[in-house]
């Protein structure tokens, strides 16, 4: 993979008079950057000794510095193209989408994305031809806030070829391959213009501390050239070395053999970490096309679709242990679960369970999961890929979880069942489905819908963290961490109070005393995000607010 060469004219930069997160010294308030590295830790007495002229010194007051964050689970393109088009999640009805519609901007297709139905009055959706009249003849794409399904215009289903594909009965409501040719249609897009899209996405992850975001392209998704645009983020010095965070590109494609899998990502040179991500074996709860044993509650005749067979994702995952390559799927519903695990079973008896362990397989969302699957999980060490704001969104009662699935969405996302039995877990946002707030997810962790499944701001924060690099395989081992030696990639948090917050309700659930010995984290409880001041990726700047210098 291409990465940016360190810049050696830029001085050595000394952050002092903060709070610095940092394993080699828990009472660390000053960190000092030379060129890509961080170079030390440690105390502002010490700071003071070893200042000298040659350094630029950022006076923190009071800031944190933190290890930057990871997004285990992004779509940049997606993100972009949602930024600039309508803002559909507080529409409350049929009659507030429409007039959203109508009253759209500019010439071509009207995008939108983020409606639910399930926040709505009236859970009626609009018809096509109502569509095409708002629009006033412009075609309609209007993800719903899953983005496994949309409303479209009926000069949108006629232009991109919908009345044979399934998912699609001849009304404004698509899904499955319909949806898929859907967006498509609206996204045959010249370079530069797929370029635009991504950068919004990546200013907007480096706006909010990331310093790393795994790309998830597919077929169905952007396509080849969509994920090759991403990848190229890496080599590119448009404001100096490391302008924009990190891409981690996954590419979603169904592998057949060994050598078929080499294929697969070698058509992308090299770039790509693995054939995981946005394989999808099943779609999402939102729009009911997630697998489920049991039928919705709220639909009981429909328990959602496999797109793949289990043979199929047994041939794949063994390819890839073959070839060297993780592997890995979408999988959300329980009976899509139980396809994966099956398929684990099919390949280890293939090609040994120690070449799926060494693989380091992963699996994406993973919200439906009972003690037999965890246990198996762990036993191949597989990493869940997971979304806490998934949980902070719509778990709870009254939320779209207990609506589509009762009683079962009590046991939806289970994070404290999967650290506990040793699962390797690393979080995300599947950005533009969350947005890319990743204090908020941290939050979502400490106060899971279930309590029990709750879990400490620290372990949240490495899963935002160390645990998105670890989860990619990256090539050192350091990153993820403010030790001497790592990646001086780390952005500066404006804070009101730093402090150790645990999930567990019985004990105390704070601590400000630095006998601890555990770095501290900003105070969740407050319901408001750090302010991020910067972000630096391996020393170079990629966000910078004015307060910072201030």
């Amino acid at each position: 993979m291409t990465h940016p060469e360190p810049d050696s004219r830029h001085a050595p930069v000394l952050y002092r008079n903060g709070s610095v997160y940092s394993a080699a010294d828990p009472f660390a308030t000053a960190m000092l950057v030379d060129g890509d590295t961080v170079a030390w830790v440690g105390s502002e007495q010490a700071a003071s000794s070893i200042v000298d002229s040659s350094m630029d010194v950022i006076d923190l007051q009071g800031a944190l510095v933190a290890p930057g964050f990871v997004d285990s689970h992004v779509h940049l393109t997606e993100t972009g193209i949602a930024l600039a088009s309508l803002q559909l999640g507080t529409v409350r009805s049929a009659r507030e989408l429409l007039d959203a519609v109508a009253a759209a901007p500019g010439e071509g297709p009207v995008l939108g994305h983020g409606w639910d139905e399930t926040n709505w009055v009236d859970a009626t959706l609009p018809e096509a031809a109502e569509l095409e009249r708002a629009a006033r003849g412009r075609q309609v794409y209007l993800a719903r806030v899953d983005v496994h399904s949309a409303l479209v215009s009926g000069s949108l289903a006629s232009a991109a070829g919908l009345a044979a594909l399934e998912g699609y009965d001849g009304g404004a409501r698509v899904s499955r391959d319909a949806h898929s040719a859907a967006r498509r249609a609206t996204r045959k897009l010249p370079e530069e213009v797929l370029r635009r899209h991504q950068e919004r996405a990546l200013s907007e992850a480096a706006a909010n501390g990331y310093v790393a975001v795994a790309e998830m392209g597919a077929p169905h998704i952007g396509g080849e050239a969509d994920l090759r645009v991403a990848a190229a983020w890496n080599g590119t010095h448009a404001a100096g070395p490391g302008a924009y965070p990190e891409v981690l590109p996954y590419w979603g494609e169904l592998a057949t053999s060994e050598e078929h899998a080499r294929e697969l990502a070698g058509q992308f040179g090299g770039t790509v970490h693995g054939l995981a991500g946005d394989l999808n074996i099943d779609g999402s709860i939102g729009s009911r096309t997630a697998a489920l044993r049991d039928g919705y509650s709220d639909a009981p005749g429909e328990r959602g679709s496999l797109y793949l067979t289990v043979e199929e994702a047994a041939a794949h995952l063994a390819a890839c242990s073959l070839a060297g390559l993780q592997g890995g799927f979408h999988v959300i519903g329980d009976a899509g679960l139980d396809a994966a695990l099956t398929a684990l079973d099919l390949a280890a008896a293939e090609v040994g369970e120690q070449r799926i362990r060494a693989a380091g397989h992963r699996f994406e969302h993973v919200e439906m999961i009972d003690a037999g699957a965890v246990q198996k999980l762990a036993h191949y060490a597989v990493t869940v890929s997971a979304q806490p704001a998934f949980d902070a969104v719509w778990g709870g009662p009254g939320g779209l979880y207990g609506k589509r699935l009762g009683e079962r969405s009590r046991g939806m996302n289970p994070f404290a069942t999967l650290y506990s039995a040793g699962v390797p877990v690393c979080f995300g946002s599947d950005s533009p489905v969350t947005p890319l707030r990743p204090w908020s997810s941290v939050r979502a962790c400490l106060e899971h819908h279930t309590d029990t499944e709750r879990i400490s701001a620290r372990a949240a924060f490495l899963g935002h963290t160390r645990a998105g690099w670890r989860a990619a395989r990256y090539r050192n081992p350091m990153a993820g961490q403010l030790v001497p030696g790592a990646p001086a990639s780390f952005a500066v948090w404006e804070v009101e109070e730093l402090m150790v917050q645990v999930a567990d309700g019985r004990v105390q659930s704070w601590s400000t005393d630095p006998r601890a010995r555990t770095p501290l984290l900003p105070a969740l409880d407050r319901g408001t995000d750090p302010v991020c001041l910067q972000t630096v990726r391996d020393g170079a700047e990629l966000f910078a607010s004015p307060v910072l210098r201030a």
